[in-house]
């Protein structure tokens, strides 16, 4: 083997891969499977007689930007500011340039987060069962039809309303108002997407076109928060929680398990018989 490779272990990359699934399977499955705690009722809670409405920022549409965004500039800058130096990364017997595994750490760090911030939000969600705003709307407790007594905490009840009382979705997420999920992942992509450009976006020819970039992504971010408010998928504590759980993932992934503030140079010019892992640091081979 040439003296200039680098070898990349596959037992690293598997150990990454491995990890991840670790922090990202449990999210399929309480989203699967997970019941979320039965939270009681006051009949005459007005927090929760709103209606029910269509989300102004679909789930889809929220994952796709968040995940797209990040990939699309990730791959274009980890490209752009590819090394000079004529090393190249060894991984299965095959020469890979460096800035392709450049891009494996910094886009695996990014999806690693992500998956934090979404387990974590989902944990608090299962485990608090808030009720939505739209909750008495959806369901209709046969305890609240007709007279009631006031201020009574309900605890014993059965959804009646035939428009939803059969679809499992609507009745299973009536009870995940806490945190917003919405406002915890757009938070962390988009602040996220903001502290990469800062620190791996180097053209000179304008200094406000990275401004700019970071100002769009978190003002998104912030929409999305406030749409969930404005659509009574949640209340505002809800989402001013769901912001800085987001937020927290987001600045925790950047600065202490991501390489994005290390040194450029020396996380591009590995040295002979050295390799590293996914969050780039080094090991002798």
């Amino acid at each position: 083997m040439a003296n200039d490779a680098v070898v990349v272990k596959l037992e690293k990359v598997l150990l990454d891969v491995f990890l991840l699934n670790c922090v990202g399977w449990p999210i399929f499955f309480l989203f699967q499977w997970g019941s979320a705690y039965h939270r009681g009722v006051f009949c005459d809670d007005e927090t929760l007689k709103h209606p029910f409405l269509k989300n102004t920022v679909p789930s889809w549409t929220l994952y796709i930007t968040g995940f797209g965004l990040n990939a699309v500039a990730m791959v274009m800058t980890e490209y752009l500011n590819r090394s000079n130096d004529p090393k190249n990364i060894v991984f299965l017997g095959v020469k890979i340039p460096n800035w392709v595994y450049s891009l494996y750490c910094t886009f695996g760090m990014f999806a690693f987060g992500a998956a934090c911030s979404q387990l974590t939000t989902d944990v608090l969600k299962y485990t608090v069962g808030r009720l939505r705003p739209h909750f008495l709307t959806v369901c209709a407790p046969d305890v609240c039809q007709g007279n009631f007594t006031p201020y009574e905490y309900y605890t014993s009840y059965t959804c009646t309303n035939p428009q939803y009382k059969n679809v499992e979705k609507v009745m299973k997420d009536m009870r995940l108002s806490f945190p917003s999920g919405h406002s915890s992942f757009s938070m962390y992509t988009m602040l996220y997407f903001a502290i990469y450009l800062h620190k791996r976006m180097t053209w000179d020819g304008s200094t406000l076109l990275k401004h700019t970039l970071q100002f769009l992504a978190v003002l998104s971010s912030l929409f999305t928060a406030m749409t969930r408010i404005s659509d009574y998928k949640h209340h505002w504590s809800d989402v001013l929680c769901g912001l800085l759980l987001g937020g927290t993932v987001a600045i925790v992934t950047a600065r202490f398990f991501s390489n994005l503030f290390e040194d450029t140079k020396n996380f591009k010019k590995l040295e002979p018989n050295e390799t590293s892992n996914l969050n780039g640091n080094r090991t002798h081979v």
